[in-house]
């Protein structure tokens, strides 16, 4: 995110009263021009499908005001977006490692060329892009809402407490494009005592350890697996 985003938030939007569990969006479909460029905000984001490179944004906006009005808060799930609504819930799949997130849209951008979303800090761990600072995703809108209690309080379909978070959550250690090298991976997690399996997507062969009731202990299992298998991920 820019300084671009405060200068937009100034002359487009009133302030509100943002950051508490209550906070009501006001969509505004108000054109808007940054850099140039004109952007035509969307009344209703319907069955909106789309893919491009997202980045995130963290500390630096920590706190400041957003578009809709609403504080920024890096550890809560929402998203910047040039034309969704404010309110729409979205659903972030990484491309590279299929890891997904949910969020929602509360702010507006990114305005670099070829992006097409901003993740808050947590949103981008969720699908390990931290390190990278981008990821190739396809962002899908699954829905609204008018009181974004989950902005803050949520992860949509996860609770905040990763200790209450229930479901089926893998860790991912690697993919293969050749069944054996698989099998052999499954074999050497069995002998570390991680019950596994293997799944075929795509023409690929994916080992996952789990599963795991918790988000919690999916993350535990996942960062002792790291120390073998860098590139470990969880997926739900």
């Amino acid at each position: 995110m820019s300084k671009l985003y405060y200068a937009f938030v100034a002359s487009l939007f009133l302030a509100g009263c943002a950051g508490t569990s209550s906070y009501k969006y006001k969509n505004n479909t108000k054109p808007y021009t940054i850099g140039g460029t004109t952007y035509y905000p969307m009344e209703n984001a319907g069955n909106f499908s789309e893919t491009g490179v997202a980045s995130w944004y963290g500390p630096d906006f920590h706190g400041k005001q957003t578009a809709s009005g609403e504080t920024y808060n890096k550890y809560a799930y929402t998203a910047a977006h040039k034309t969704l609504p404010f309110g729409t819930r979205v659903k972030v799949t990484n491309l590279d490692n299929n890891a997904t997130t949910n969020v929602i849209i509360n702010d507006r951008g990114p305005f670099k060329s070829g992006r097409i979303i901003d993740l808050s800090y947590s949103a981008a761990k969720d699908i390990d892009m931290i390190g990278t600072g981008t990821a190739r995703v396809r962002i899908n809108a699954i829905g609204s809402t008018n009181t974004a209690k989950t902005t803050q309080t949520a992860r949509n379909t996860k609770s905040t407490s990763a200790a209450t978070q229930t479901g089926n959550y893998y860790v991912q250690v690697g993919s293969y494009s050749v069944s054996n090298n698989a099998t052999k991976t499954s074999q050497s997690l069995k002998s570390m005592g991680y019950a596994n399996s293997i799944k075929q997507q795509n023409g690929k062969y994916s080992v996952r350890v789990g599963p795991y009731e918790t988000r919690a202990r999916a993350t535990s299992a996942r960062d002792n697996l790291r120390k073998t298998y860098s590139g470990a991920f969880i997926v739900e």
